[in-house]
């Protein structure tokens, strides 16, 4: 699967331990930036991370800042990314199952090395069940266009 990352100085560090596992897993990251501790804007990678995801250059998605809350809400300004922020793994369990979610936020300081990758393996290890979740996230998507 090829994965979209990237984040800003604040996330850099949980960035590069999620890439590095991912590549182990057997996925292709594709990574966005940044690529330096310097301080810069999460604005500018977590767009281009998004974009990738919404126009299906990547399946999927990870954006990482020192919250997560930022970087979230970027990528949720894409039309047609669903990024949810997640600090435990039954949230991206169901953001995957419930809500069709296509990328991952988190926040280097909020969550540690290890549960970060337990929460990555929980997102990437489940699929969007549909049935009832379809009409929702349909209503989501509706919001999106202006419609709901």
């Amino acid at each position: 699967m090829k994965i979209a990352m990237a984040s800003d100085h604040g996330g850099l560090e949980l960035k590069e331990t999620v890439k590095a596992h991912l590549k182990e897993l057997g996925h292709d990251v594709e990574d966005f930036g940044t690529y330096t501790k310097e301080s810069c804007h999460y604005p500018v990678f977590a767009a281009k991370a998004a974009h990738a995801v919404a126009e299906g250059e990547c399946e999927l998605g990870v954006v990482i800042c020192t919250t997560g809350v930022g970087v979230s809400m970027v990528a949720n300004k894409v039309k047609g990314v669903r990024c949810a922020l997640c600090s435990d793994c039954y949230s991206a369990e169901m953001t995957r199952r419930h809500n069709n979610a296509n990328m991952l936020a988190m926040g280097q300081n909020v969550v540690g090395a290890g549960l970060a990758l337990k929460i990555v393996d929980a997102f990437l290890s489940h699929t969007f069940e549909g049935g009832r979740h379809a009409t929702r996230v349909d209503m989501i998507s509706a919001v999106e266009r202006g419609e709901l």
